[in-house]
């Protein structure tokens, strides 16, 4: 199963012009993701949370005002983390095999493991996992990306 969200499409009014920012997903490649053999795709929805600062103007210098381009959107993944928990719920597999480094998933790693269940971490070069995700994984599994 392949976990993720479709890009994010809709407008937005940008923070110091107030011009309308458009936004466009291109999401072809997890339709044809959809159609692998053996492959499940699972989505999720990013929502757009407004407009953030770039940390390379804080501080604010006075004399040099703000422009739209000193500001970047900011989107939050939502959903993915309780599709994976859920599955990994209720899945009967032996070992279920998680690339991923977000604690959220910790629950149902943690859920798996009392039932029984084995949690296989998938470690990509240069991957540098959290310490919280490790306490509660089996073993890892170290894969060469690309092959």
């Amino acid at each position: 199963m392949f976990y993720d969200s479709v890009g994010f499409t809709g407008t937005a009014k940008q923070p110091v012009s107030g011009q309308t920012r458009r936004f466009t997903a291109d999401d072809r490649w997890l339709h044809e993701l959809s159609y692998k053999d053996l492959f499940s795709i699972r989505l999720g929805v990013l929502k757009f949370r407004g407009f953030v600062l770039n940390p390379t103007r804080i501080p604010y210098t006075p004399g040099q005002p703000l422009t739209d381009a000193d500001f970047y959107p900011d989107f939050e993944q939502k959903g993915v983390d309780m599709r994976i928990g859920i599955d990994i719920a209720n899945l009967s597999v032996e070992v279920n095999a998680l690339a991923t480094n977000d604690t959220d998933c910790i629950p149902a790693m943690k859920h798996a493991r009392r039932s029984g269940l084995q949690i296989a971490l998938i470690c990509f070069p240069g991957f540098r996992p959290a310490p919280e995700l490790l306490a509660h994984t089996d073993f890892r599994r170290e894969i060469l990306w690309p092959a």
